[in-house]
């Protein structure tokens, strides 16, 4: 099974940092919130909530559970998915949040997208529904996932460095619109 070694070193560093992790989501619970969103999560997302716990863990403010009580990627999903005005969404859809870093910004994985990309919405200086709230974080969730394990972020880059630009993700302007 691919990403083995990852799981196991995201699981340790988990069980490291955090004083208490959830009970791990069951395949059930996962089967419930694809269903609820619509389309499967990445295989790695899957694991994680399976074999590391439902949530709890990871960068910031810690990755939302796939399920219980409270904000969970399902309910933050459907709540950012709105209609705008303008007929458009708030939300891509296929992207679903995955951790709240406040102030409005998330990190998501775009769940259409084999390589499970990490996506950014920074939606402060654009305003919600907007195709230039959107940027890539990481490449893949693997990726985003090594920068949490060794503490770098893209707001640790030095200014003017090409890593420290966010880089806009061209996808959203077609997945906000359907």
């Amino acid at each position: 099974m691919g990403n083995t070694d990852l799981v196991r070193r995201v699981a340790a560093k988990a069980r490291a940092t955090e004083e208490r992790l959830p009970e791990c989501a069951s395949e059930a619970e996962i089967a419930v919130a694809e269903a609820e969103l619509g389309f499967a999560l990445p295989p790695l997302l899957a694991r994680l909530y399976r074999e590391v716990a439902n949530g709890g863990f990871g960068p910031g403010q810690r990755l939302l559970p796939v399920s219980g009580p409270g904000p969970t990627v399902v309910t933050a999903y459907w709540e950012e998915r709105e209609p705008d005005p303008g007929g458009g969404w708030y939300w891509p859809r296929g992207v679903t949040p995955v951790l709240d870093w406040g102030c409005g910004m998330y990190a998501a994985v775009d769940c259409l997208d084999e390589r499970a990309p990490v996506l950014l919405y920074e939606p402060n200086p654009y305003g919600g529904g907007r195709p230039e709230a959107w940027f890539h974080d990481a490449p893949s969730l693997a990726a985003w996932l090594e920068k949490w394990l060794t503490g770098r972020w893209w707001w640790d880059e030095e200014p003017g460095s090409d890593a420290a630009a966010l880089v806009p993700w061209p996808n959203a302007a077609g997945r906000l619109a359907g």
